[in-house]
């Protein structure tokens, strides 16, 4: 069956607490920053961007595997912040890790759940001997308009995964997807910062599309909550995950290791996928894995994994999603404001 080889993730090392956020925007800012349960996030550097993230996720998921980065057939990088309007990043990444020139590459934009179908898109390869090795990347710069409640949990990030038949750490026994027309969160060519539908992205959007994917899920491979013992559910912050295990009767303890929206906020392509990491890094062999990421727009795609044995003998290998997350710099909101190009005079 087809699994996972490796992975690997990235989390800059700057972050600002969200209660230096709320200072600059008085009151209303302070209902935000509590209510959300997003207590700080990750920041990208000046010189960071979706390329450079994926690209250090990358290496990190070869050096996982222990493979030969020429194997990988396909390389797809699922972002809503491609550094380019018109140009891959993908290739980028291919250069990085010397992949042969013999492969296929591609960007992905689904909001945030790109990434996941990547790696849905990677299966198909793999499963039809079309290509050897496939790598799914979900990595983004997310932005968030000064004031608005995503600047409280707009983050950065990036997860990679190898896609393959042989060694795998981890079996994807089923996936299914829901999808709908729901115009809940947009940004427009040009425009800056994204627009959101406030409220209207709860239930119409994130609700019904994870709740859905997960019913099809549950459905197709004829389980139920008691049969997985670790639960993913994409984070927009730290409330909606938890609504959501509590509607579909996940105990907490089930969840709650995958919560690390608490300390470096929404990574949007990257948020199930790092999520997802967090679990591997400390799941026992055996253990079996229900997640559902989601995208604005809208849509879910839900997994079905099981931790096999191979998980053992590559542990230790690369910064698991713990190491990354205790290596930090806080910043003022002017800095992260001047990284984040949020004053336009400075260009």
């Amino acid at each position: 069956m087809v699994g996972i080889i490796g992975y690997g993730v990235y989390i800059p090392r700057y972050r600002i607490k969200t209660e230096s956020i709320a200072e600059v925007w008085g009151e209303d800012g302070e209902k935000l920053a509590h209510g959300l349960g997003v207590f700080e996030k990750s920041v990208p550097g000046p010189d960071e961007d979706v390329a450079t993230i994926s690209v250090e996720a990358a290496r990190n998921a070869v050096k996982y595997a222990r493979i030969d980065a020429k194997r990988i057939g396909a390389i797809y990088v699922g972002s809503e912040s491609h550094p380019y309007a018109v140009k891959p990043t993908g290739t980028i990444v291919a250069e990085a890790i010397e992949c042969t020139a013999n492969l296929t590459a591609s960007d992905f934009e689904f909001a945030c759940k790109a990434g996941t179908a990547a790696i849905q898109a990677n299966m198909g390869l793999v499963k039809s001997q079309m290509i050897d090795l496939g790598l799914a990347i979900g990595a983004d710069t997310a932005q968030g308009r000064p004031g608005d409640a995503l600047e409280y949990s707009a983050a950065a990030g990036g997860a990679a995964y190898i896609i393959g038949e042989e060694n795998s750490i981890a079996t994807i026994e089923a996936t299914a997807s829901f999808t709908t027309d729901t115009p809940d969160f947009w940004r427009r060519e040009g425009e800056d910062f994204p627009s959101h539908g406030a409220r209207f992205t709860g239930e119409p959007a994130y609700f019904r599309h994870v709740g859905e994917g997960a019913k099809l899920l549950f459905k197709q491979t004829g389980t139920t909550v008691d049969d997985f013992d670790y639960f993913i559910f994409h984070t927009p912050n730290g409330k909606f995950p938890v609504s959501m295990g509590k509607q579909l009767g996940v105990p907490s303890e089930k969840l709650e290791d995958s919560l690390v929206v608490r300390q470096i906020g929404n990574t949007y392509s990257g948020s199930a996928m790092i999520g997802l990491a967090r679990v591997l890094d400390i799941a026992d062999p055996g253990s079996r894995v229900f997640m559902v990421s989601y995208g604005s727009g809208a849509g879910s795609d839900a997994f079905s994994i099981r931790v096999e044995d191979e998980i053992e003998n590559h542990r230790g290998e690369v910064p698991t999603v713990d190491d990354f997350i205790s290596r930090k710099k806080y910043v003022s909101y002017a800095i992260y404001a001047k990284y984040r190009r949020k004053i336009k005079a400075l260009g």
